[in-house]
Parts: C-alpha cells; sequence; structure tokens
C-alpha cells in the first residue's frame, strides 16, 4: 500500500524522486530519478539514491540547471497536485531564496547589452569567426 497525499507511508516517508516531482522541483519523476542518480540532490549533505524515503524535517538540497534550492520538508505526497499545494510540501530557507534572486541578476546584468544577431552569419563571417578562434588557441 502506498503512501496517500499528506500522508506518510508505512516507513513514514515518500520516495525521494515521487516527493521531488509531487513538489513540482521536476516535470516528470524520470527527471527527477535522473537528478537524484546524478548528485543534483543532497538529503542532509549526503548524496541518497531514487527510493531513499523523505521525512518531515529532512533537509534537502536541489540543483535544478543554475538554481540551488535549500528547502526543508514539511509535507509528504506521492501525488502531484496543483502547484499552491506542491508549494506547501516545503519551506525554502531565506538565504538559499536571497542566492536564487543574486544569481538571477547576475545572469540578467551578464547578458545586457547583448543582441542577438538578426540572421545566420554567411560564408565571409564565418571564416572571420573562425579565424578570432584560431587567435585564442595560439
Amino acid at each position: 500500500m502506498e503512501a496517500q497525499a499528506g500522508e506518510p507511508g508505512r516507513d513514514g516517508g515518500v520516495r525521494i524522486d515521487v516527493w521531488l516531482w509531487a513538489a513540482r522541483f521536476f516535470r516528470t519523476r524520470a527527471l527527477a530519478k535522473q537528478a537524484v542518480d546524478t548528485g543534483k540532490v543532497e538529503v542532509g549533505g549526503q548524496r541518497p539514491k531514487p527510493s531513499r524515503a523523505v521525512r518531515v524535517g529532512d533537509a534537502l538540497r536541489v540543483a535544478r540547471g543554475e538554481e540551488v534550492f535549500e528547502v526543508e520538508v514539511l509535507g509528504l505526497s506521492d501525488e502531484r497536485g496543483p502547484a499552491p499545494v506542491a508549494q506547501r510540501l516545503y519551506r525554502e530557507s531565506e538565504a538559499s531564496a536571497e542566492a536564487r534572486e543574486e544569481a538571477r541578476l547576475a545572469r540578467r546584468a551578464a547578458r545586457d547589452g547583448y543582441r542577438p544577431p538578426e540572421h545566420r552569419p554567411d560564408k565571409r563571417a564565418r571564416r572571420l569567426i573562425r579565424a578570432l578562434g584560431d587567435i585564442d588557441a595560439s
């Protein structure tokens, strides 16, 4: 028998890959499992297996793309629901939210002034690009 939404299972927890999916950190359970397998998720500073049970009070560190979330588990669910319900399953630390906001602002500042080209480079422009790349190699 599996755990119902909001209820712990027999062992008092829900699989971490299922919880990450239910809490809407990842779009699919397969992506959540892959993130756990590749070390993008930590529980209490340790790399878990996808089958590890998450319990209320656990501290998670979830890296998703360029964002890193440090959250505390407040509730358990093995069913994916609407976003407001999913956001009640965890609480993000203030430091984590501030760090994510600073990183977002830094990325925005880094791309200020950048204008993407209107079209693909032609043959002459590709030669110039290649020539510039050769300068860095020497």
